[in-house]
């Protein structure tokens, strides 16, 4: 055993000697610029991403598309096709050969469109498979839960398609990132349109999925639309999933209602809003005015399974394949020649959020978790199709312009389903973070 000159247990025990020694004993690893931890899942020979999204269940549509988007991103970053936005995204450390020498691969998962299944999957893939960072989902509620593990697990979750308020409010974690809009912004976007169009004398009727994102959608919606002027007669919650909305329906004709709000997303809203046209409601008069349909949030896949009656219907959306920014551009042509379709919100904010988590591991040098998240937080940057956009130190939540979208009525293609009517402008959707509380939570990482 080798002596140490000069010390004595008690002298060890004491003061700075005590922190040098039980740092000698602790497992240490190089980052940039410092010495840190151990931490979990350190890459070895590749870095591990875990795409857990729902393939199946009432969002799987979304979810597939946002599958094929994280696949396309892997093969950008490790150097393999056209690049897609690694040629338009301002500032980018990445070099197309990896992350920081390593090259990238991926688990995945199947969310089910289920929470617990959200959880239970990403789970497996931090403990089993290693991944260094989770993303994915198209739930609020699967995007919370993943969140909160990710936190407790000290591995860093980019979240997927999560628009409740709660994703970067209450329910915020410092190793939670969204790159998506909230149901505040889109109330915010929408209002002013739906002024414009339909006056601000209206009496409307909500139906709403009763989850998180459902919730925090209405009240977001409400609150604008009270603003201008309108009443609320009823908001009613109704089950994720339902194929017949007819016992939900009936009781619009009657209550005095002279717009319908659908709080609906994917397979619901594909179900529900149909069902509405067929019960005749656009085709009413009420109050004196012509009876009207809103869509507070809706994307491509949704307008294309609604078919005819998505057509005139005002929404929001996070993205669109046509606008005409070169990050968008070289998206869309990258995922169009990969996949032999446009790419959806979905496919585009999966797209977006590898990236950005792999650039900042190159930015800050180190996977270690604490760094990419400073990495992450307060990040500036252009070029991936919104224009300008702030990643908020405060909350982690983007901000950068929010589309406002009606279904077309002359389509040229079974793509050309939505029409951008407004790009409401980013300062114009930011908030103070504290309307929302919430606490982001230490940097430590825990250990696996």
């Amino acid at each position: 055993m080798t002596k140490l000159v000069g010390f004595n247990r008690r002298s060890v025990l004491k003061g700075a000697g005590a922190t040098a020694l039980t740092a000698l004993a602790t497992p240490y690893i190089f980052t940039k610029g410092a010495w840190a931890e151990e931490f979990c899942n350190a890459p070895g020979d590749t870095a591990i991403f875990g795409f857990n999204v729902p393939q199946t269940g009432s969002y799987a549509e979304e979810g597939l598309e946002q599958l094929k988007a994280y696949e396309l991103a892997v093969k950008h970053i490790n150097g393999e096709g056209d690049g897609g936005m690694l040629k338009t995204l301002k500032p980018l450390a990445l070099k197309g050969n990896g992350v920081l020498g390593k090259k990238v691969t991926f688990v995945t998962g199947d969310t089910q469109t289920n929470t617990d299944a959200a959880r239970d999957g990403a789970r497996r893939m931090i403990e089993r498979d290693k991944a260094i960072m989770v993303t994915g989902s198209v739930t609020s509620g699967e995007a919370i839960a993943v969140q909160s593990l990710c936190q407790e697990k000290g591995v860093i979750y980019m979240a997927g398609l999560t628009h409740s308020n709660d994703t970067t409010g209450k329910d915020k974690r410092r190793y939670g990132f969204r790159h998506f809009f909230n149901a505040y912004q889109s109330g915010v976007a929408i209002a002013p349109f739906l002024a414009k169009e339909y006056g601000k004398d209206r009496r409307a009727y909500h139906l709403t999925a009763d989850y998180t994102w459902g919730w925090t959608q209405e009240e977001s919606i409400k609150n604008a639309t009270e603003a201008l002027g309108w009443e609320t007669v009823a908001a009613v919650r109704t089950p994720l999933g339902l194929g017949d909305y007819s016992q939900y329906l009936t009781p619009v004709m009657n209550s005095g209602a002279d717009v319908l709000i659908l709080n609906h997303y994917g397979h619901d809203m594909v179900n529900s809003l149909p069902q509405a046209v067929q019960f005749g409601l656009r085709d009413r008069q009420a109050n004196g005015k012509n009876f009207e349909i809103v869509v507070p949030m809706f994307s491509e896949l949704m307008a294309v399974g609604a078919g005819e009656a998505v057509k005139g219907i005002i929404g929001t959306s996070n993205w669109h394949w046509n606008l005409g920014d070169e990050g968008t551009k070289a998206f869309t042509k990258a995922y169009g020649e990969a996949y032999g379709s446009p790419p959806s919100q979905s496919a585009h904010t999966g797209y977006v959020q590898a990236i950005l988590y792999a650039d900042a591991c190159e930015r800050a040098g180190s996977f270690y978790p604490p760094e990419v998240i400073k990495a992450l937080e307060g990040f500036e940057f252009d070029g991936a199709g919104n224009g300008p956009t702030l990643y908020r130190d405060t909350d982690h939540q983007c901000f950068k312009e929010v589309l406002v979208v009606r279904g077309n009525d002359n389509p040229t293609s079974k793509f050309d389903v939505l029409n951008v009517i407004g790009q409401t402008p980013r300062e114009e959707v930011t908030y103070d973070p504290s309307i929302f509380g919430g606490e982001l939570g230490p940097y430590e990482p825990n250990k696996c």
